[in-house]
């Protein structure tokens, strides 16, 4: 018998954008959660939702382990936990269920619980876990076990006599050094390889080295972890690297951090101690084109490895920027792509079209910025109300009649912005024609005969490009 089972409600097949990459992660925030607990002398399980069919399947997870407690702990470190995506709730529901009728005590932390813990504490979960878990987990659990009252521990939310009472918010923890290194031994990592296998890319896992944003973006939420920008060292995040190296074979990396190498001479120091260990790696982050512009900031990066940078360019017009209060500027874009492109970094652009008053000149400028830049991949989506942001409090009267997407790709306006769901929708796939456009025509004129997919793939992407943007034209006069 077991005393956690812990499980998470992503599931990659219920997110067909996403499954279709073939590039799953494993659940690393509920690894860091399952990892603590062990540590704390508790017997965990997990059961890993990510490569699976149906939330039913845990019915045998459970007979097998027979745990007392079962834990549903989203990761937080996977962006698309954020949105909240009805699909996955349905399916956190659903487990929750099982597991109450297999008379476990059910805990409940993730973002969607976070902001809308009203409707798991009606669909199974006995308590609510607000924000980041590990510490106010251990507490609880300790706390039940012992037979010891619940009431007074931090960030927990629970019903008394049918009444919801919500405790205080605990800090969030500060040195995450003191984490032990995540439970990877409960993970099929064979079964993940299988997969990425199919995507043809080198097979790759997720490290996060922070936890936290101290930006304030006023449309990203931080449900978790929080505006504070807390980091692990250099020496720890070397060690967690070595250790995935040797036992998995792994040299590759995602580093899945809001912002990566935020905190001064951290990048300096870690590329430091990847050279004591002689370990060689590649890896990708997300980052701010103005942290990218920093001293020699680039330099280190291209030193320890960096092969992409994926970043928040968002728009190409500055109104539109500084109607986000994203303190960045279009510049700053232009010229850090061209610095990482000087380095032979890989640059790929986050886009968000249908913010607030956007007008046809602001998405005129944001297609010429890709076109003009060429990066190497682009994520368009839409502006999406996050719960516990000031976008959110300002669109929240529009959202009565869908407050979240399926799926990644779902792609609705959920309040009322310039143009239509259709619109956007459409302008979404014309903007990955225009890009893709761009990208052959460059080819053409820099010819190298690896390129020559691309530049052969103008016969389509030319007529069809063109005939969105008529399309569009119609669509906006609707």
């Amino acid at each position: 018998m077991f005393d956690v089972l812990f499980s998470h409600s992503y599931f990659y097949k219920f997110d067909q954008k996403q499954w279709d990459n073939k590039t799953p992660f494993p659940p690393l925030g509920t690894l860091y959660a399952a990892s603590f607990l062990r540590e704390n002398g508790y017997k965990v399980s997990l059961f890993d939702t990510n490569l699976i069919d149906k939330p039913e399947s845990i019915f045998e997870k459970l007979k097998t382990v027979k745990p007392k407690f079962f834990v549903l702990y989203d990761d937080g470190f996977n962006y698309l936990t954020k949105m909240c995506l009805t699909t996955m709730r349905e399916a956190a529901f659903k487990m929750m269920s099982i597991a109450k009728e297999a008379g476990c005590i059910v805990i409940a932390n993730s973002s969607d619980s976070t902001d809308h813990f009203e409707k798991y504490l009606d669909n199974g979960a006995d308590f609510i876990i607000k924000g980041e878990g590990e510490e106010a987990l251990k507490e609880l659990i300790d706390s039940i076990t012992l037979n010891q009252a619940t009431t007074t521990i931090k960030s927990i939310v629970y019903k008394k006599e049918n009444e919801i009472i919500e405790n205080p918010k605990r800090p969030v923890l500060r040195d995450l050094d003191v984490l032990p290194l995540p439970a990877w031994d409960l993970i099929n990592i064979d079964d993940y390889k299988a997969i990425w296998e199919l995507s043809g890319k080198a097979f790759t896992l997720n490290i996060a080295t922070t936890r936290g944003c101290p930006f304030k973006c006023n449309w990203c939420a931080k449900p978790i972890y929080g505006n504070r920008y807390n980091s692990h060292s250099p020496a720890y995040i070397t060690k967690h690297i070595k250790y995935l190296s040797d036992t998995f074979n792994v040299k590759r990396f995602w580093m899945c951090d809001d912002i990566f190498g935020l905190k001064p001479n951290w990048v300096q120091e870690f590329n430091i101690q990847l050279k004591t260990h002689k370990l060689n790696i590649s890896y990708y982050i997300q980052s701010r084109v103005d942290l990218l512009l920093k001293e020699d900031t680039i330099d280190a990066l291209v030193e320890s490895g960096l092969e992409e940078v994926w970043v928040g360019a968002e728009s190409g017009s500055q109104a539109i920027l500084d109607a986000m209060d994203k303190d960045t500027k279009v510049e700053q874009i232009y010229e850090a792509t061209k610095l990482l492109k000087t380095k032979n970094v890989r640059v790929a652009f986050f886009i968000q079209f249908g913010y607030l008053n956007e007008t046809k000149e602001d998405i005129d400028k944001t297609i010429q910025m890709i076109k003009e830049l060429v990066p190497d991949n682009i994520g368009v989506s839409v502006s999406y109300p996050l719960p516990g942001t000031k976008f959110y409090e300002k669109v929240k009267d529009d959202l009565i009649l869908k407050a979240n997407w399926t799926d990644s790709d779902d792609l609705a306006m959920m309040f009322k912005g310039t143009y239509s769901t259709e619109f956007y929708r459409k302008l979404q796939r014309y903007v990955h024609k225009e890009y893709r456009k761009s990208q052959g025509l460059y080819n053409l004129k820099h010819f190298n005969i690896s390129k020559i997919k691309s530049i052969l793939k103008l016969a389509y992407y030319l007529p069809s490009a063109f005939y969105d943007k008529f399309l569009l034209k119609k669509l906006a006069k609707q």
